[in-house]
Protein backbone atom coordinates (compact mmCIF):
# COMPACT_ATOMS: atom_id res chain seq x y z
CA UNK A 1 0.00 0.00 0.00
CA UNK A 2 1.23 3.38 -1.05
CA UNK A 3 2.02 5.65 1.74
CA UNK A 4 3.84 8.95 1.60
CA UNK A 5 7.32 9.68 2.65
CA UNK A 6 7.06 13.26 3.74
CA UNK A 7 4.34 15.54 4.83
CA UNK A 8 2.84 17.49 1.66
CA UNK A 9 3.24 21.26 2.75
CA UNK A 10 0.40 23.73 2.94
CA UNK A 11 1.48 26.11 -0.27
CA UNK A 12 2.15 22.34 -2.14
CA UNK A 13 -1.80 21.39 -1.33
CA UNK A 14 -2.83 24.85 -2.31
CA UNK A 15 -0.88 24.84 -5.06
CA UNK A 16 -2.82 21.71 -5.96
CA UNK A 17 -6.51 22.64 -5.25
CA UNK A 18 -6.32 26.20 -7.15
CA UNK A 19 -8.49 24.99 -9.99
CA UNK A 20 -11.03 23.84 -7.50
CA UNK A 21 -13.07 27.10 -6.82
CA UNK A 22 -16.61 28.65 -7.44
CA UNK A 23 -16.86 30.13 -11.16
CA UNK A 24 -17.79 33.74 -11.18
CA UNK A 25 -21.24 34.09 -13.54
CA UNK A 26 -20.94 35.99 -16.75
CA UNK A 27 -22.70 39.28 -17.28
CA UNK A 28 -24.00 40.13 -20.53
CA UNK A 29 -26.40 43.60 -21.62
CA UNK A 30 -29.32 42.92 -22.93
CA UNK A 31 -29.18 44.15 -26.73
CA UNK A 32 -32.77 45.44 -26.36
CA UNK A 33 -33.27 47.12 -22.90
CA UNK A 34 -29.80 47.17 -21.84
CA UNK A 35 -30.18 45.64 -18.46
CA UNK A 36 -27.17 43.45 -17.07
CA UNK A 37 -28.47 39.93 -17.27
CA UNK A 38 -26.22 36.14 -16.79
CA UNK A 39 -25.47 34.76 -19.83
CA UNK A 40 -27.80 31.85 -21.31
CA UNK A 41 -30.41 33.62 -20.06
CA UNK A 42 -33.98 35.35 -21.29
CA UNK A 43 -34.23 38.97 -20.45
CA UNK A 44 -36.72 39.68 -17.24
CA UNK A 45 -37.69 42.54 -18.19
CA UNK A 46 -37.87 42.28 -22.09
CA UNK A 47 -37.82 38.78 -22.93
CA UNK A 48 -35.22 38.91 -25.39
CA UNK A 49 -33.08 35.82 -25.68
CA UNK A 50 -29.88 35.56 -28.06
CA UNK A 51 -30.84 36.05 -31.50
CA UNK A 52 -34.66 35.57 -31.32
CA UNK A 53 -36.85 38.57 -32.10
CA UNK A 54 -39.83 37.83 -30.04
CA UNK A 55 -40.23 37.94 -26.62
CA UNK A 56 -40.20 34.81 -24.75
CA UNK A 57 -42.39 35.66 -22.02
CA UNK A 58 -45.03 33.17 -20.75
CA UNK A 59 -48.70 34.88 -21.50
CA UNK A 60 -50.86 35.67 -19.68
CA UNK A 61 -53.73 33.33 -20.20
Amino acid sequence: MAVPKRRISKTRGRKRRTHIRARSIQVVVCKECHLSIPSHAVCPRCGHYARFSQPMLPSDD
